[in-house]
């Protein structure tokens, strides 16, 4: 199996695009021409802002749907190397999430103890 990039594209707009490919310079050059996605299309020219690399396309894949799914900031962080706001920006923020879980656990024993 190739090897395999995943890729994050910086638009005119400001907006990012998050690809994977076995050609890398190739797919740029794609990106680059308007023969790459709808979404850079669009929006060129493009800027390569953040790329890497895998032994296996199929994990440069699965990577790049794990970071289509991310919010900006987090790809933010990523693309800054800024490990400690990746971290933060990984932490669930609904409200299900387990500390809420345990803070209202916590309030519930409190209460059924007066």
């Amino acid at each position: 199996m190739p090897k395999g990039y995943v890729y994050i594209l910086k638009c005119v707009d400001g907006t990012f695009y998050t690809g994977s490919t076995i050609d890398l310079e190739l797919r740029i050059f794609q990106h680059q021409k308007g023969r790459g996605a709808n979404h850079t299309k669009k929006r060129l020219p493009v800027e390569l802002i953040y790329v890497e690399e895998f032994q296996r396309i199929d994990d440069a894949f699965n990577r790049e749907k794990q970071i289509q799914g991310w919010s900006r900031n987090k790809k933010e962080a990523l693309i800054e190397e800024n490990y400690e706001a990746l971290s933060k920006y990984s932490e669930c923020k609904n409200e299900s999430h387990y500390k809420m879980w345990l803070r209202l656990r916590s309030a519930s024993k409190i209460e059924n103890k007066e």
